[in-house]
């Protein structure tokens, strides 16, 4: 009964407090995808690589299918590695599906022509990361103006339950619940506290446990982030779980095995990276760790690196990885939040402590408001050079405000890191390397000198 009441108010309510995306945009998307089951043609469904992408994916297939979509005709592509659905080998591998209806979760949002250059072919993007452009012609359902920020797990959670009806869904919706709590805590951690506007997850945590979530979240990342980039072996493992405990069960099936494997694998490389040490900006803001791996690990590393790295003009850390494509520098930025110059913006007041969790979510919605802005951050030090943010292409500077990075040339990314190292301090003190360049210009003729003569 109490699965029933939450799904009659929740339908009721959404579009009152336009959240999690204004209610034009969710209203519009839910035509989308009951005009996709009604006309029973192909479809293919674009989810992202990580937990985010992979649960509101498989919220959408899940509703496609209950809403009488034929199972046959719906397919899930991802893109290869270092690569995105926006890039043209991409746009060509999808127009080869002759796809009606494409949707797209948690891709992140670009400017454009459409996706799939086909006019009989539809385009839904369900997204939450920052943009003020979309493809041309697309359906867009966006959380990224609606405050707090919804995840695209949370968001696609939102935009479905109201379309499953009563009766015979209730076990889809158990399914929904857990997808929908594994994609967000994928993204703002565990310790998340599901407050409003935030769905009631009370019973789905009871029953599943954090832990058990946790570890199911920990797995489904490991695959995207080996050499081998078999974002498909996480996909099958969380189509085919019965729940979040077969996930951390690798008797359960040879994909859940395999998610082992690669968080093996992954661990294995941070150990070998991890302990590079940083380098610094001249003006203190950004500290550069450089790794060289085939795996996808930087934005772990950044991650690492932001909670324990200190300096009292820090702002942000950057770790860049060459080894990842050939010729290409993969880089991942994070707010730094152990101490100096983020830490002193942030701070408050003790008679008034931040309330709710101390995870992603309670930092970003700070940082949104005292913190730094990383995608305007490495845009204003690209603008420094002439040319260079234009041949940094569309992939530079993507994400969240709070969590960006991009994948460029590496000499490209040379030059934005010489224009960092080289960058001055607001208080007019000059950067370390000029500093130590003109104290090597000094007067020669020093008793020092003659002495060591």
């Amino acid at each position: 009964m109490r699965t029933r009441e939450r799904a009659n108010s929740h339908s009721s309510t959404d579009e009152e407090r336009e959240w999690p995306a204004p209610a034009s945009q969710m209203s519009a998307a839910r035509e989308f995808l009951k005009d996709c089951a009604r006309a029973n043609a192909p479809t293919l469904l674009l989810p992202d690589k990580d937990a985010d992408g992979l649960c509101s994916g498989l919220i959408v297939y899940h509703t496609l299918l209950h809403l009488g979509l034929a199972p046959a005709l719906l397919t899930v592509h991802f893109p290869a590695k270092g690569t995105n659905i926006h890039a043209p080998p991409e746009r060509a591998a999808l127009a080869r599906y002759g796809a009606r209806f494409v949707i797209a979760t948690d891709q992140g949002s670009r400017g454009g022509p459409p996706l799939v250059n086909d006019e009989h072919a539809r385009t839904l993007v369900v997204d939450h990361h920052w943009s003020t452009e979309f493809p041309s012609g697309a359906v867009v359902c966006s959380a990224a103006r609606c405050e707090p920020v919804a995840t695209s797990a949370t968001l696609a959670y939102e935009l479905c339950v109201p379309l499953l009806g009563a009766g015979k869904a209730d076990g889809l919706r158990e399914r929904l619940d857990y997808l929908c709590a594994m994609g967000t805590m994928g993204d703002l951690g565990t310790a998340f506290k599901w407050e409003r506007p935030f769905p009631d997850m009370r019973d789905c945590l009871k029953r599943w446990t954090k832990k058990v979530l946790g570890e199911a979240i920990g797995l489904l990342n490991a695959p995207r982030r080996t050499a081998a980039y078999d974002v498909s072996s996480a996909w099958r493992a969380l189509l085919n779980a019965s729940s979040p405990r077969d996930l951390v069960d690798p008797r359960s099936s040879k994909d859940v095995r395999r998610l082992f494997e690669a968080r093996a694998e992954v661990k294995q490389e941070v150990d070998r990276c991890a302990r590079r040490p940083p380098t610094f900006s001249g003006d203190g803001r950004v500290a550069l760790v450089r790794i060289s791996s085939p795996a996808q690990i930087h934005p772990l590393i950044a991650t690492r690196w932001s909670s324990s790295l200190k300096g009292a003009r820090l702002e942000i850390v950057m770790c860049a990885n060459d080894g990842y494509i050939p010729g290409m520098t993969n880089f991942a930025c994070r707010i730094a939040r152990a101490g100096g110059g983020t830490a002193q913006a942030r701070a408050k007041p003790k008679a008034q402590p931040p309330s709710g969790s101390s995870t992603k979510r309670k930092a970003i919605e700070t940082a949104e408001t005292s913190g730094p802005d990383i995608i305007a951050l490495l845009k204003e030090y690209a603008g420094r050079s002439p040319g260079l943010r234009e041949a940094m292409g569309d992939d530079f500077a993507r994400g969240h405000k709070q969590a960006s990075g991009g994948i460029v040339q590496t000499e490209d990314f040379e030059r934005l890191w010489d224009v960092m190292l080289h960058s001055e301090r607001e208080d007019g003190d000059m950067p370390p390397v000029k500093r130590r360049k003109l104290a090597g210009q000094g007067q020669k003729n020093t008793l020092e000198g003659w002495l060591k003569k």
